[in-house]
């Protein structure tokens, strides 16, 4: 009987894939929890070298990058933005789709008049 590659291997193969991990990302932010993406961004480190070589590549301590991607983790923008970008990712805001009963939001636009645009003086 020929050994099977496990899940977790075969999983570290793919998200070696910029396009893989990004898709893997997004999909467990859509959870909504954010000890589903935490995990998925370690698994992502993890096929990237682990996170001793994240720690070389941003700087950041490695027993706290440990504590900031286990699943009681709290990174902060700054330290999970350094990660991404060693892993070839960033961060991205996308509007939520429009769902029943929610009040279209409104886009901030400025004022053109006659051709000019009016902003406000201080004073």
């Amino acid at each position: 009987m020929a050994k099977t590659e496990s899940y977790k291997q075969e999983l570290l193969e793919r998200l070696k894939d910029p396009d893989t991990a990004a898709h893997y990302l997004t999909a467990c932010l859509e959870d909504r929890d954010p000890d589903v993406f935490l995990l998925a961004l370690r698994d992502v480190a993890d096929a990237h070298g682990g996170l001793r070589q994240i720690s070389r590549q941003t700087g950041l301590n490695r027993e706290n990058l440990y504590r900031m991607l286990s699943k009681s983790g709290n990174p902060a923008l700054r330290s999970l933005d350094s990660v991404l970008s060693s892993l070839g990712l960033r961060l991205a805001v996308q509007a939520i789709a429009d769902l029943p009963g929610r009040r279209q939001s409104r886009r901030l636009r400025p004022r053109v008049r006659s051709g000019v645009l009016r902003t406000r003086s201080r004073a």
